[in-house]
């Protein structure tokens, strides 16, 4: 062990001493990857050991001189490597070891979760407070440094496919239990559900193709193919198709007072009437021909594939919204939109009953 090991030892495991502090995991990694604590942190670890009963003096940070052999430690190799299409836009590097693990890589796995492209900080996003009762406590220890055989002199960290799974996993619980702290948790526990269910669907499929034998036989892409599908299944599911715009000019136009989500059921027949019926033709007869069943959770959009129908449906949500800002009344913005699809104005005559002979 170099010096700095020996210090971080005496607090516990690096992840110990990185809360102490109240920095990421990854500053005390440094410090014992290079074998050195800076100066500026001696003084704070000398007053949290004294704080705590551990046996810790100023000439523990001092680096020996004398000539010590070291030895590297053998790394694992990345014998195969690749890359998993989950969108468009979204590209997860993979490897599998020369020892068999397969990995995720930990810049790939953290852009996954956050978006945030080029980012590697993943134990920033698995040490929050929130989401510790449903992880493995040592799950930062677990992460693994290899090298790829194309390039020396460089290392690089990943995590398992397993542990990168317990990662979603708590992030779901913490939010089905409601005990996340912020919206950017809230999201990123969206996106972990997805890729949960998507992987679970090609998982299975994945178990019947190795029990049948079929995996022998089928396209080379075929479960990166069907993990695209799923995804984008998953996401239609949570995508808010109606923006809440659509819904406050709703109720600003008919003088709605209560909460949104408490929303008049009425305003499916506006729904119908402003955006279902003036659809493309084409869109609106394939509606009518694919009508959902009245259940729970069910409704037009969710029949609205991406392939089909759901850009212009959206494009259209947000022209009614900026014609609904012209309006000061529901009834404006019927005419509106009939002047704007050329719809011919109707106008009714009715006859009332002649008033009664007065006295």
């Amino acid at each position: 062990m170099n010096t700095a090991e020996k210090v971080i030892a005496k607090f516990g495991t690096q992840t110990a001493l990185a809360e102490l502090i109240g920095k990421g995991q990854s500053t005390v990694q440094h410090w014992a990857k290079t074998g050195i604590i800076p100066s500026q942190w001696q003084g704070k670890l000398l007053e949290l050991a004294k704080l705590k009963g551990i046996s810790l003096s100023p000439r523990d940070f001092i680096v020996s001189t004398d000539i010590e052999i070291i030895t590297t430690p053998h790394l694992p190799v990345a014998r195969w490597s690749g890359v998993l299409k989950i969108s468009e836009n979204d590209e997860l590097p993979v490897y599998v070891l020369d020892d068999g693990r397969r990995l995720i890589s930990r810049t790939g796995a953290t852009a996954m979760l956050t978006d945030k492209k080029g980012g590697g900080n993943l134990e920033q996003y698995i040490t929050i407070h929130s989401i510790q009762p449903y992880i493995p406590s040592n799950i930062i220890e677990k992460m693994i440094e290899f090298t790829l055989p194309e390039i020396t002199n460089k290392t690089v960290k990943g995590i398992t496919a397993e542990d990168f799974l317990s990662i979603c996993n708590a992030y779901v619980q913490a939010r089905d239990l409601d005990v996340l702290a912020s919206d950017r948790q809230r999201d990123i526990a969206r996106k972990a559900n997805i890729l949960l269910m998507a992987c679970a669907k090609v998982g299975l499929i994945a178990l019947i193709d190795e029990a049948t034998g079929y995996q022998y036989e089928r396209p080379l892409d075929a479960l990166q193919v069907k993990l695209k599908l799923f995804l984008a299944d998953e996401i239609r599911k949570w995508e808010k198709t109606f923006p809440d715009q659509l819904w406050i000019e709703f109720g600003r136009l008919t003088g709605w007072k209560e909460p949104l989500r408490e929303r008049p059921k009425y305003w499916g027949k506006l729904v119908t009437e402003l955006i279902y019926e003036y659809l493309d033709p084409d869109v609106a007869s394939w509606l009518k021909e694919h009508v959902p069943e009245p259940r729970h959770g069910q409704n037009y959009f969710q029949w609205l594939n991406a392939q089909y129908g759901l850009q212009r449906l959206v494009q259209h949500i947000w022209m009614v919204i900026g014609i609904a800002k012209t309006c000061n009344n529901m009834n404006e913005l019927k005419e509106k939109m009939g002047v704007q699809f050329g719809r011919e104005p109707v106008q009714l005559t009715f006859y009332l009953p002649p008033p009664p002979p007065s006295n």
